[in-house]
């Protein structure tokens, strides 16, 4: 695997191409990375979901199969390429820290790249799940429906630092997908920290994209101003907080200078 030190000389190579992309690039790698977020998401609802016994007798071990199937996305993400909001909350701070790069480099690429998630998201969201009735019939629409309802009843704090957890979980399995060497290392490196953060029940503002949106489309109580102020909107603050303090700051800082 590579050092730590290492890791970082690479995530300062790839913020630095990620400067480059046209917007054209830029925006169907972010609809590319919602898509694969949301196929985690949907797997995740086909296995948990569908599994309402487990559920009612054991429900730590029903949290634990939706936390281990979500991270379809991530891995996808990472192994074939992708643009994702998420990830990229951490990718540049090290190198601004270190003045290689802008802030208004970064915040580009977080504008273009949440807006192609969004639509990736939304796309799966409507056309792959909503259009094909994978999830319409009981249990899977149960399930559907009680995600939505509880990622919008806590209050705009809570889901705030559900979001910090979300992507500080996030981020580190991205470092540490970087860190190994080979596939399956990657795939392990990566699985283990979005599985963790997704039994959790922390707050990811992609698959959120996705999970509201479907409940929405599928006909719950929810409206989408409901869904921006009580659940988008913190959860998108706490994952910068998670991703750039958390993990591109203090990293970029021990790691990010070069020895003298």
């Amino acid at each position: 695997m590579h050092t730590p030190k290492e890791g970082i000389k690479i995530v300062n190579e790839i913020a630095l191409n990620k400067e480059g992309y046209k917007v054209s690039k830029t925006l169907i790698l972010a609809f590319l990375a919602g898509a694969y977020v949301a196929f985690g998401g949907l797997l995740a609802i086909i296995i948990s979901g569908g599994s309402p016994g487990i559920a009612a007798n054991n429900p730590g071990f029903a949290k634990f199969l939706f936390g281990a199937a979500f991270p379809l996305g991530l891995i996808l993400v990472v192994i074939v390429g992708a643009e994702l909001f998420t990830g990229n909350n951490a990718y540049f701070i090290p190198n601004i820290l270190t003045k290689r790069q802008r802030a208004y480099a970064m915040l580009r690429n977080w504008g273009l790249v949440y807006i192609g998630n969004f639509v990736g998201a939304l796309f799966v969201a409507y056309v792959i799940t909503y259009l094909t009735h994978l999830v319409t019939d009981a249990p899977y629409i149960d399930m559907v429906h009680k995600i939505a309802k509880s990622k919008t009843s806590n209050t705009f704090l809570v889901t705030f630092i559900k979001g910090i957890g979300a992507n500080w979980l996030v981020c580190l399995a991205i470092w540490q997908g970087i860190a190994a060497k080979n596939t399956i290392g990657k795939i392990v490196a990566i699985w283990i920290p979005v599985m963790a953060f997704v039994t959790m029940g922390f707050e990811h503002s992609i698959a959120n994209m996705y999970f509201i949106p479907l409940s929405i489309f599928e006909g719950a109580d929810i409206t989408w101003s409901t869904f921006f102020i009580k659940n988008l909107i913190p959860a998108t603050l706490g994952n910068i907080v998670g991703g750039a303090l958390f993990v591109g700051m203090p990293y970029g800082y021990l790691f990010g200078k070069e020895d003298n």
